[in-house]
């Protein structure tokens, strides 16, 4: 009995051949390096073309190079990579330069006594004073505007969802789409007309709240929609087969789940109209003294702050650096906002397991 040859011939493969990994790397450096190079030969004086010109030269250098190596196809792939990095660069680029820029200019002034004193008796070209009325009034007003806007906004979106048919609920997804598009100046003038000439109801931060409070609602009816839309119908079907009624599962089963996702959407929409100046300088008014009373006389607030030292400051450095330092408090605040409402969604979101 004989067997037959054992062959020891490698296997054959399809992989051709790759870029090692850090060849991307290599390649930005480069663009880069010839950027610069190109700049400063051209005697180009602006940054932003020297960066220009070096992601043309990124994404022709990958694809030349990827073609060489890899083949047109995976060359074609490479630059797709490419354009998106790009992408992110550019749209990173100009924030990161506003928090820098803020930073830098906002830590001069920005300190306890900046956060703990009001502007009082202070002249808008002198030095001292800081933003503690503007910070209470920002809080009246965004946490007014919440607590309007918010169970309006969550009970819309449950309507639209679970009970929404025929006629009214396309009327009422259409005037929503509607009020996401309105410029908060119309949202102010509204509430001036009706608020404080109809009405006569004079300037405070209630008014400043209801403006507010329509620029935040269409906010949260659209992300309540879409995470109760999230939850599988297999949990409905599950809780109303049981013998439950459709309101409790909605309370007891749909709502628990996206708590989460809806948390978040209220956190989003709250930081979006944290730093609405318009409806706040046409219905607020703004005031240098502390007034805890937002259902009475005029009251400040962070971005009518910031507004009102650069436009008043008449050239004054004092104004300026507290101008930024406003704005620095602001951007840390709806920040705070923001990691609050992904911890919260971190928190609340669905358990997974095997």
């Amino acid at each position: 009995m004989t067997t037959a040859p054992v062959s020891h011939k490698r296997p054959s493969t399809l992989r051709g051949a790759s870029l090692p990994k850090w060849s991307q790397w290599a390649i930005a450096v480069g663009s880069v390096v010839v950027a610069v190079g190109i700049g400063l030969g051209a005697g180009l004086d602006s940054k932003v073309q020297w960066g220009l010109i070096a992601a043309i030269l990124f994404v022709l250098g990958t694809y030349v190079i990827a073609a060489r190596v890899e083949g047109h196809r995976q060359a074609k792939d490479r630059v797709a990579t490419s354009l998106v990095w790009v992408c992110f660069i550019v749209a990173v680029v100009p924030l990161a330069s506003l928090i820098w820029e803020t930073v830098k200019r906002g830590v001069k002034v920005f300190d306890v006594y900046f956060l703990t004193h009001s502007m009082g008796v202070v002249a808008d070209t002198e030095t001292g004073g800081g933003i503690y009325h503007a910070i209470i009034g920002t809080l009246e007003q965004v946490g007014i505007a919440t607590l309007i806007a918010v169970p309006i906004g969550v009970l819309t979106a449950i309507y639209l969802v679970e009970y929404g048919r025929g006629k009214l609920a396309k009327a009422v997804t259409f005037f929503v789409d509607v009020m996401t598009g309105i410029p908060s100046i119309v949202a102010g003038l509204f509430i001036l007309s009706f608020w404080i000439l109809i009405l006569d109801m004079g300037y405070s931060g209630f008014a400043g709240s209801l403006a507010l409070s329509i620029l935040m609602m269409p906010v949260v009816v659209r992300s309540t929609e879409e995470m109760l839309k999230l939850v599988p119908n297999e949990l409905r079907e599950a809780s109303l087969a049981l013998g439950i009624p459709k309101w409790r599962t909605i309370i007891k089963v749909v709502l628990p789940t996206s708590i989460g996702g809806i948390t978040t959407g209220v956190m989003l929409a709250v930081a979006r109209i944290t730093g609405e100046t318009a409806p706040v300088l046409l219905l607020v008014w703004g005031t240098n003294f502390i007034n805890t009373n937002p259902f009475s006389d005029p009251q400040a607030s962070l971005p009518l702050y910031i507004y009102q030292q650069y436009a008043n400051s008449a050239g004054s450095g004092a104004a300026y650096d507290r101008a930024w330092a406003a704005a620095l408090a602001l951007i840390a605040f709806v920040m705070i906002l923001n990691l609050a409402a992904r911890g919260i969604a971190r928190w609340k979101a669905p358990k997974t397991g095997r």
